[in-house]
């Protein structure tokens, strides 16, 4: 098997062994907490861009699930048609797979996508460095490719506009049941699931580009998704969603969603040192007083002070104090940074 490194912009180096397809990468370096779901992850518009270091020890020991496509154009299992990362790491992989849904297996799934991999990686060194520096760019290399990323003072990842190259490229339309109501999703990178779950509600959904102007439109509400990269990039759907914010239909986000909805309100976005990403990330509702477990996986966030009046944070992280919702206090705009699919009870938002 071939060696491989993974680079880091500060000059950082890890030793490893390549798995899927023989290549080197470049991407912005990012890790992931959960342990399973790395078909989701991998496929995950979000983590477009990004090189994903696992942070479980063994994957790909329950294969990859079905990959096939419904009539709709609608991926089945998985969150989008594609690998969306870079290349990923991994302290250990499978090369055998169990489970009843399996056709194919990681190493495999990666090859025929050509992205690469690297294993037998000290991930939790790996983690260290960027917990305590935050997401760097980054290189995986293959054999001989050299590659100098420069100093620390030019590690931080300089980001593209991605959320171009996975919204979808014209509007379309998805038939609800008779006399459902209408709502224009958003497309900034839309996961597949959440596309699923609207339409097994029964509604019309009329998904559009990201830079779409859905004024003209007639419907009944607003749906903003989950995309990748800078919402401060988004200035065309900021202005959009701001234009909506004057009206009296529903408008609500998910992840990206939610950061753009804040924008469009007049908030403001950081850019957090560690981005939250796994699957066990504690919420409080700031209404009930509860804790809720949430599935997570971005790298920006709403700063709580600057909200405008009227808004108010509806839930907060319990490790950082992050504003992980919003929501407005008298007209019908609300949005969620977590995946509120994972939850285990339903949440009055």
């Amino acid at each position: 098997m071939s060696k491989a490194q993974i680079i880091l912009a500060d000059g950082t180096v890890f030793e490893g062994r390549a798995f899927g397809h023989i290549a080197s990468a470049s991407g912005t370096v990012v890790f992931h907490t959960g342990m399973t779901g790395y078909p989701e992850l991998l496929t995950d518009p979000s983590l477009a861009g990004h090189i994903l270091v696992l942070t479980y020890p063994l994957v790909g020991n329950y294969g990859v699930p079905d990959r096939g496509i419904d009539e709709r154009g609608i991926s089945r299992c998985l969150e989008s048609e594609k690998i969306q990362v870079k290349g990923l790491v991994v302290f250990d992989h499978s090369r055998s797979f169990s489970h009843w849904s399996a056709g194919l297996s990681l190493e495999d799934w990666l090859a025929e996508e050509k992205v690469p991999g690297i294993y037998d990686v000290d991930t939790r060194a790996l983690v260290q460095v960027l917990r305590e520096k935050g997401p760097l760019k980054g290189r995986l290399v293959v054999g001989g490719d050299n590659w100098e990323g420069g100093g620390i003072a030019g590690s931080k990842m300089v980001e593209n506009h991605p959320i171009a190259e996975v919204s979808c490229k014209e509007v379309i339309t998805y038939p609800g049941n008779p006399g459902a109501k209408k709502i224009v999703l958003v497309d900034c990178g839309v996961r597949h699931s959440i596309l699923r779950n609207l339409l097994r509600s029964g509604l019309t959904v009329v998904r559009v580009p990201w830079d779409y102007d859905f004024r003209h439109l007639s419907y009944d509400g607003i749906f903003i998704s989950n995309g990748p990269g800078d919402p401060r990039l988004c200035r065309i759907t900021i202005e959009h969603i701001r234009y909506a914010l004057e009206g009296e239909k529903p408008v609500t986000g998910i992840c990206m969603g939610h950061l753009l909805l804040g924008l469009a309100a007049g908030g403001k976005v950081i850019p957090m040192k560690n981005g939250h990403r796994g699957h066990n990330q504690p919420v409080l509702d700031t209404v009930t007083g509860q804790c809720i477990i949430t599935s997570q996986n971005h790298g920006y966030a709403l700063e709580a002070e600057s909200l405008p009046e009227g808004w108010i944070p509806s839930f907060t992280n319990m490790n950082d104090g992050t504003v992980e919702g919003i929501r407005h206090k008298s007209g019908p705009f609300f949005a969620t940074q977590f995946d509120t699919a994972i939850c285990k009870k339903p949440l009055t938002l």
